[in-house]
């Protein structure tokens, strides 16, 4: 009997299966390489994206739409940044007065060391508020959180906002304050409790020295003998 030999078919047809396999599983290495640089991507995206959510809540940077510039008699000038987009109500009532010249002459009339310098009141006292041409009293909407409006201005060093009575959170009016340092005090009573409004970028040490040179009173209330005088407030519109 002769030798038997292998069926050529069955040979190419097994080796078509092979290279057949080899492609897909080939194609399925090619697609899981594809899948798992889209996912490294994907995660590299989401923490760089968690990282600017990250950085905008801790560092929020604000619209600048306005300029002041205070100037202190005997002291020098106080340049503020206003953020219109923050706080709108708060930043049109106070350059509203400041281009009035309501706040000229006006004074510092409540400073206390290490926490801020009041003032803007008529009285120059902390009694008086803004009134329209009938006598009748001015007042804002508190923009704040305490008041259902977001605001995210902190109360820090250098931050200018809004006095008010404590009988109402809409009883700001004219009297304003610069704070003078970060504390834990700041953030616990100020902090979503008061329309801050802008930011000093010069002259903070302005606000050193008039904590510095300015006696201590009740409350932080200056002698009328003893409050620095706020001889202009002007504003120019950001561009």
């Amino acid at each position: 009997m002769g030798t038997k030999r292998k069926n050529s078919n069955y040979v190419t047809e097994k080796t078509l299966k092979a290279r057949e396999e080899a492609l897909l599983k080939e194609k399925a290495d090619r697609n899981w390489q594809i899948a798992k640089y889209v996912i490294i991507g994907a995660v590299i995206v989401a923490l760089i994206v968690a990282v600017i959510l990250i950085i905008n809540a801790l560092f929020p940077s604000f619209k600048v739409t306005h300029h002041a510039s205070i100037e202190v008699e005997g002291y020098g000038t106080i340049h503020i940044e206003l953020y219109g987009e923050e706080a709108p109500e708060t930043v049109a009532n106070f350059v509203k007065l400041a281009n009035e010249g309501f706040y000229d002459g006006l004074t510092f009339h409540r400073i206390i060391d290490d926490f801020m310098i009041q003032g803007g009141c008529p009285n120059g006292d902390g009694t008086g508020d803004y009134k329209d041409k009938d006598g009748n009293e001015v007042n804002i909407k508190g923009e704040f959180s305490a008041n259902n409006v977001k605001n995210r201005i902190k109360h820090k060093r250098g931050t200018i906002s809004m006095a008010r009575g404590g009988y109402s959170y809409d009883s700001a009016s004219c009297q304003f304050f610069i704070v003078h340092q970060t504390s834990e005090n700041n953030t616990l009573s100020l902090d979503g409790k008061y329309a801050a409004f802008g930011m000093v970028t010069e002259g903070i040490e302005i606000v050193d020295k008039i904590c510095s040179d300015t006696p201590d009173g009740l409350d932080g209330a200056v002698a009328e003998d003893k409050q620095p005088v706020i001889k202009s407030i002007s504003i120019h519109a950001s561009h």
